[in-house]
């Protein structure tokens, strides 16, 4: 089997699985605890936490671990946007109409429950939006900005940095959804106030993830107890969670450029070989602005399940989209957003490459052929 469904989730890798075992076993202590094995407990975490404001270039208090990219997102966005209307009444939101589900439906239970107005600026056919139409947007009242570093659909990356300026320039803050992105493109220097990550795309486990939040900006928290995370997110820690993550987290930043380079050659060769053998091919997302790992097609005149089935009878797992939609009758939200009507929507497929790749997808391209004209055949 080949798995190239990377952008839903990765293996944990074996430097993180022994990293994080200690704190399992031996060292299982509960950081809050006032002994030795909570101390050193504690150790750990704040260790993990100060190794992944590095990466981030953040400093290691702004760090809040989290369960995952979606916690991440709905912290940064209800906890930042709500921090703001009991500061100063601001009660609107500016959001794309191509974020990810945690991000839509925070911005959603925003509107429904605390009467806030939500603002999608619009994006072009390859899913990029135009940082001046992202400033023209943003208004007085604005909480925050929440726009998706890299989408996790088709692989389209923003002009991160002129939407931080555009967010900077009228004093609101800018939260980057990087759970995508991070392994791939540069998490430091950004210019965002809140970042989220997921361990279990970089090769930690599932439920494990962080958001990173600049000191200046007040967080009203979503789960009240015992005040760990600085009053943040209460809740014991998980320790070997937050190891795992930091270690992941580091090898990907370690490998990220040559990474990138190399296994953005090979999806450019897969992407020209798919789209010379299959007529109906169409390259979803930004040709050029794109995740080096990512190459997603809609095939008209087909099902994506269909050409999925075929795919995986060759031996290939890949995805029609977010995993966290699998199983839904709707096109995907992203792609009509990007004006793709939804019947041809409903043909998408998506590849997504593991950090480390270094052969050639001909085969892989050979078998996407054969499994369109299967179906259509």
């Amino acid at each position: 089997m080949l798995y190239l469904d990377n952008a839903a989730t990765t293996p944990v890798r074996r430097e993180v699985l022994e990293a994080m075992t200690p704190y399992l076993t031996r060292a299982f202590g509960n950081p809050s605890s006032h002994h030795t094995v909570g101390e050193a407990a504690a150790r750990a975490l704040d260790d993990a936490r100060a190794r992944v404001a590095r990466v981030l270039g953040m400093r290691a208090g702004d760090i809040v671990f989290t369960s995952g990219g979606t916690e991440a997102d709905n912290l940064a966005i209800k906890g930042i946007a709500l921090a703001a209307l009991l500061n100063r009444g601001a009660r609107h939101l500016v959001t794309l109409p191509v974020e990810h589900e945690a991000v839509l439906r925070s911005a959603e239970y925003l509107q429904r429950v605390h009467g806030f107005a939500v603002t999608l600026v619009p994006v072009d056919e390859v899913g990029r939006v135009d940082p001046a139409e992202v400033a023209a947007a943003l208004r007085d009242d604005t909480a925050l900005a929440s726009i998706g570093y890299a989408n996790n659909e088709v692989g389209t990356v923003q002009d991160v940095a002129a939407l931080a300026e555009a967010c900077r320039g009228r004093g609101i803050p800018l939260h980057l959804d990087a759970v995508q992105a991070a392994g791939w493109l540069p998490l430091a220097g950004t210019g965002a106030d809140a970042l989220s990550i997921a361990g279990h795309k970089l090769g930690a486990p599932k439920g494990t993830g962080a958001l990173a939040v600049r000191g200046r900006v007040p967080l009203e928290p979503l789960v009240h107890g015992g005040g760990q995370e600085r009053g943040r997110r209460s809740g014991t820690e998980n320790v070997a969670g937050a190891v795992a993550l930091a270690v992941a987290l580091e090898l990907a930043e370690a490998e990220r450029e040559e990474d990138a380079v190399a296994v953005a050659a090979l999806r450019d060769a897969f992407v020209a070989r798919v789209l010379s053998a299959v007529p109906q091919a169409r390259l979803t997302g930004d040709p050029v602005h794109r995740l080096p790992c990512t190459a997603s097609f809609t095939f008209a005149g087909t099902s994506g399940e269909a050409v999925l089935l075929e795919l995986e009878r060759r031996g290939i797992v890949s995805s029609s989209g977010s995993a966290c939609a699998a199983g839904a009758d709707e096109p995907s939200h992203v792609l009509t957003a990007m004006g793709i009507d939804r019947q041809t929507a409903q043909t998408s497929v998506r590849f997504t490459l593991p950090h480390g790749w270094r052969q050639s997808l001909d085969p892989v391209a050979d078998a996407v052929a054969a499994s369109v004209a299967a179906v259509t055949g």
